[in-house]
């Protein structure tokens, strides 16, 4: 039962940080064009192939 003092505020201090961590994505306007990655994967402009002539 002593393990719980140490657990608890590591688990207190790993959500905290998390959760920081996900706020921070969101002022940094990462998930602002959710339609242009769907659309960017169906495109062959990047593809690993060389180019075809």
């Amino acid at each position: 039962m002593n393990v719980l003092i140490y657990l608890i505020p590591a688990s207190l201090l790993l959500g905290g940080f998390g959760l920081v961590m996900f706020l921070w994505t969101l002022r940094s306007n990462q998930y602002d064009d959710p339609e242009g990655d769907a659309n960017r994967i169906l495109s062959d402009r990047w593809d690993d192939r060389p180019p075809e002539d």
